[in-house]
Parts: structure tokens; C-alpha cells; sequence
């Protein structure tokens, strides 16, 4: 696997020498965001040894190098799932990459459904923690990418950065919320009885990904903030239906709201 990350990162160097400060994981429909960037190289992942190809709607896949307020950004424009059939390392892949490139910060996304009936759709949520569901860890197998074996997860998402963030919202009009992702495989949504479950357990929102890249990140010795943009109730919230349409299109919805977020966290947050 090292090795295979190695030469991703020897093509991507090919394009840019570019060092990011800080990386940002873009989830369904928040792909927008990477297309503020000035001064960007785009390089497709599709074109870059081993890295696994993103089968979703709503996930581009591409990496995009540039910057943002001065700040050198690396985006992921389109993120592997597990349920796709990739590995748990295959999911990872491309936070061993921004490892390899020394990116010290990370900004984790995603959409999600809502859990807990405070949360509506088209609400953003900071992510305190999370609760791994997938019953899989990206850190089982060899030490690869080094020590430590056992990583300490009581302060997976910075929180020395959760009032500055929430400042950055207030001062930009965001009712931002706070709780507890869940993250379950997928692909399907989850009944009503496993929402019930999941809300009793302490969850708040519900994803099918982020967990595995955190996990990652959090062992490569990154800070990680995490973002969740509320697109639906989960299950037995509502009668409604879901769909992944529904998804793409309430993330398309806030994408305003979420950019401004974003930058403001770029903008502001002293990173080292």
C-alpha cells in the first residue's frame, strides 16, 4: 500500500509543486466549493496510479491544487466509499497521500441524514465525534505508515476550534448546530427501527462515510475538523421517501451557506 501511495504522489508532483497547509474532503453535492480556488491545477483521479475511481453521482473525482484567502488548498472533488466494494484502505488512500504531502490540517465533509429531529435538512452541523458503525478500521494490518499502533481518539475534532468556528457562523448568519456523527456501510438508507437505535445511542447524523478518512487522519497525526451538511430526516422521521437525488439536490441548496462557512474557517483558523 505504501509503496502505491508513493507513486501516486510522484505523478501528482508532476503537476503541481504546490504545498498545501491544509487539505478538505468535499462530500455529495459540496463539490462546488473546490471550483472557488484560484490559481488551480486539476488532476483527475482517474489519471493517478491506484487511486480508487468514484462510482457516485455527486462526486467528481478529481484532487484540485490552489488557494483559497492565500491559503494552499488541496480539495478532494469526489470521495471513495466503502460501499462501493474498495477496501477500508482503499478508502483511505487519499489521506495517505496528504500524509505523504504533509498537510498538517484537515477538513472533513460530508452529507448526512438527520437522526435527531433538531436537525433539519439543509442545516450544517459540527461534528464533536463519531461512532464507527462500518465495524471496520483502515488502521488493522501492518504499520505501514508508522506508530502508533494504538492512536488516542479523545479529540478526534479539534475542539480548541469549536468556538472559533462557531463565531465564524454566527458572524455570517449560520445557525450552526453541533452533534455526534454515526457512520453505518451502506448503501442502503437504514429503517426506522435502526434510526430509532441510532438516535438512542447518541447519534445526531448519519453518513456513510468520513469515519474511515478521520480514523486516517487522526493517525497521521493531522487536526480535523469535521462539517455535515443536513440533507433529509433519516427513516420514520418523516413518511417521506428517501433518495439520493434528495440528497444532491438539498446540498446544492446550501452550497452558499456551506462555502461561506468554509472560507471563513479557512480565513481565520491558525493551523500550526
Amino acid at each position: 500500500m505504501k509503496k502505491k501511495v508513493e507513486e501516486a504522489v510522484a505523478y501528482i508532483k508532476q503537476f503541481t509543486d504546490l504545498q498545501p497547509q491544509l487539505a478538505i474532503i468535499l462530500g455529495s453535492g459540496l463539490g462546488p466549493f473546490a471550483d472557488t480556488l484560484e490559481e488551480k491545477v486539476v488532476i483527475p483521479t482517474q489519471d493517478i496510479p491506484y487511486y480508487p475511481k468514484s462510482t457516485v453521482e455527486g462526486h467528481a473525482g478529481a484532487l484540485v491544487f490552489g488557494k483559497h484567502a492565500g491559503v494552499k488548498v488541496m480539495a478532494v472533488k469526489g470521495r471513495t466509499h466503502y460501499y462501493e466494494g474498495y477496501s477500508i484502505k482503499d478508502v483511505t488512500f487519499v489521506v495517505r497521500i496528504m500524509q505523504m504531502l504533509k498537510i498538517p490540517f484537515l477538513i472533513v465533509t460530508n452529507a448526512a441524514g438527520s437522526a435527531n429531529p433538531r436537525l433539519q435538512p439543509g442545516d450544517l452541523m459540527l461534528i464533536t465525534d463519531h461512532i464507527n458503525f462500518l465495524f471496520a478500521n483502515p488502521l488493522r494490518g501492518p504499520l505501514e505508515f508508522g506508530p502508533p499502533r494504538f492512536p488516542d481518539m479523545s479529540n478526534v475534532y479539534s475542539r480548541q476550534y469549536f468556538d472559533l468556528i462557531d463565531q465564524i457562523a454566527l458572524e455570517r448568519g449560520i445557525a450552526l448546530k453541533h452533534g455526534v456523527l454515526w457512520v453505518t456501510t451502506g448503501p442502503s438508507y437504514e429503517t426506522a427501527a435502526e434510526v430509532k437505535m441510532i438516535h438512542k445511542f447518541g447519534g445526531d447524523a448519519i453518513s456513510m462515510s468520513t469515519v474511515p478518512e478521520v480514523i486516517t487522519a487522526v493517525h497521521s497525526g493531522m487536526k480535523v475538523i469535521g462539517i455535515s451538511c443536513i440533507t433529509n430526516f433519516a427513516t420514520g422521521i418523516t413518511s417521506n421517501k428517501l433518495s439520493h437525488d434528495e440528497v444532491t439536490e438539498t446540498a446544492n441548496r446550501v452550497k452558499k451557506k456551506f462555502t461561506s462557512l468554509v472560507s471563513g474557517i479557512i480565513e481565520s483558523i491558525d493551523m500550526f
